[in-house]
């Protein structure tokens, strides 16, 4: 084996192939139900490697769901799902404390976990919850844990949750403030599938044959000692400065920032945006099969770690200017 800094030792080179062969196992019983959106599987599984927490916005319909819940039992972790409305309360979540009374007519307060105690949590139209019972979910995300009069109980680890939003309904919906849409690794834009997935879909799901059903390919305590694994992947100081210059690039005020950035970026995003984008490349790397990262790992994780921290201005609704846009104008003034 070369001397090289980049290249594993003898013990993490076992643990890498271990980390591809359970990642092509996961990737294989996925397929088994979810037809196309292999790049949204990627995006997630890139997102439980990292640590955080993923928001997806798609149409109705699209199998946000069946994809979550999928994942998980292929994943091996037990898996929640909260429809949001309304009148949700935070306790509604994080579960409340009650008076119990044992057999010698002693009563004490027993803390009763709410359905946020998991590990995959699906935050069904996370946008159609009132501010207060978003804060919780929030702790829940930041903190890795939940107050409940004071109290605070840890949650399961690994913990990570997929919100969903639906981009058409805007009556009635309570928008996440951007100080809380930063806390999300990602934000996915789950869109209808090809032509030929959607006959596959319609052939699969009316045919006799009984929906496959995905087995469990890594185990909780398996998936930290992954993560522990993506944070080791190094990345080269060129590559590091690129990941630094292109999230400065999209703050209008940088001197690095493009023309378009200067014309039609409100407010460009933050240094957590550069650790996200950093940490997801070595994660895309290691599942390339890689053990260093590459520019073209940053370019192509730039718009769901981008899109929901960089704020587009009037000017840019006005000329129909997409983010997309944008972040191909940074990738292009930094080559």
């Amino acid at each position: 084996m070369s001397n090289d800094h980049n290249d594993p030792t003898e013990a993490a080179a076992r643990e890498i192939e271990e980390f591809r062969y359970v990642m092509d196992d996961i990737r294989q019983q996925v397929g088994q139900v979810i037809v196309g959106q292999n790049e949204v599987v990627e995006h997630l599984l890139v997102t439980l490697l990292v640590g955080g927490h993923c928001l997806i916005t798609g149409m109705p319909g699209t199998a946000k769901t069946l994809l979550v819940r999928t994942l998980s039992e292929a994943l091996g972790l037990e898996f929640n799902r909260i429809q949001f409305t309304p009148d949700l309360m935070p306790t509604d979540i994080t579960g409340t404390d009650i008076i119990a009374e044992d057999a010698n007519g002693q009563r004490s307060w027993n803390f009763v976990s709410g359905p946020i105690f998991t590990n995959v949590l699906l935050a069904d139209e996370i946008n159609r919850t009132p501010p207060k019972t978003q804060a919780a979910l929030l702790e829940a995300m930041q903190e890795k844990s939940a107050t409940v009069r004071g109290t605070m109980h840890r949650l399961p680890d690994p913990f990570f949750v997929l919100a969903t939003q639906n981009p058409l309904e805007l009556e009635g919906t309570y928008p996440l403030p951007e100080a809380q849409l930063d806390r999300f690794l990602f934000n996915i834009m789950l869109d209808y599938l090809p032509a030929a997935d959607e006959l596959e879909v319609v052939t699969r799901f009316t045919s006799e044959i009984p929906a496959a059903q995905p087995r469990p390919c890594t185990t909780a305590a398996q998936i930290i000692q992954f993560q522990q694994l993506v944070r080791q992947v190094p990345v080269s100081d060129s590559v590091a400065r690129f990941a630094v210059d292109f999230v400065r690039a999209t703050r209008p005020g940088d001197p690095l920032a493009p023309e378009s950035v200067r014309k039609y970026v409100k407010f460009g995003a933050s240094v957590r945006a550069t650790l996200f984008l950093t940490l997801s490349a070595k994660a895309r790397a290691l599942m390339q099969g890689r053990y260093h990262v590459t520019r073209e790992d940053m370019v192509s994780l730039a718009a769901p770690v981008l899109r929901h921290r960089v704020l587009l201005n009037y000017f840019a609704e006005a000329d129909n200017v997409r983010m997309e846009d944008i972040l191909q104008d940074v990738a292009r003034s930094l080559n």
